[in-house]
């Protein structure tokens, strides 16, 4: 009886899982390429009414977590067209909140880009929902745009929402 190594009796084995081998390293390192090459999300803040809530990432220039954001790109932030949108009652208390990330550099909530309240370290605030319909506050009319900006001195990021009035 004539001994063969294992498998070598058939031909195009070795080739066969010599090509499945180098498809699946392929196939990791591209998996790794694509994932290097995306950005890292940006933090989130979140805006609570009642049972209703909307989360926002900000867009990528409107977020930087080393150095400050322009002010022409602020400006851009402020009067983005991809702003999420939630109703409030002005008898509602609204809930902030925002990651970790943006509460350790502390962050202030503006109100049609003029700051409402100081700043803050705490990842949580409320403000009763009346203070966002109120002249007095610099409201006008029956929606207002809010803002989370995050920084002191300089800013470092920007998250928005819209804020109409439920009548």
């Amino acid at each position: 009886m004539t001994t063969l190594p294992r498998l070598s009796a058939v031909p195009g084995i070795r080739a066969a899982r010599h090509r499945r081998a180098v498809a699946a390293v392929g196939a990791v390192s591209a998996g790794l390429l694509v994932l290097s090459a995306c950005d890292k999300p940006t933090p989130v803040a979140t805006l609570t009414v009642g049972k209703d809530s909307v989360s926002s990432e900000t867009e990528s220039y409107c977020y930087d977590e080393d150095k400050a954001v322009s002010t022409d790109d602020i400006a851009k932030c402020l009067k983005s067209k991809d702003i999420k949108s939630i109703t409030v009652d002005p008898d509602e208390t609204v809930r902030f909140g925002v990651d970790p990330e943006i509460a350790e550099d502390s962050w202030t909530i503006l109100l049609n880009g003029n700051p409402l309240t100081d700043s803050s370290k705490k990842t949580y605030r409320t403000i009763p929902g009346s203070v966002f319909f109120n002249a007095q506050y610099g409201a006008q009319g029956d929606s207002s745009l809010v803002s989370v900006r995050q920084g002191d001195k300089t800013v470092h990021g920007v998250w928005s929402f819209k804020l109409e009035k439920d009548a």
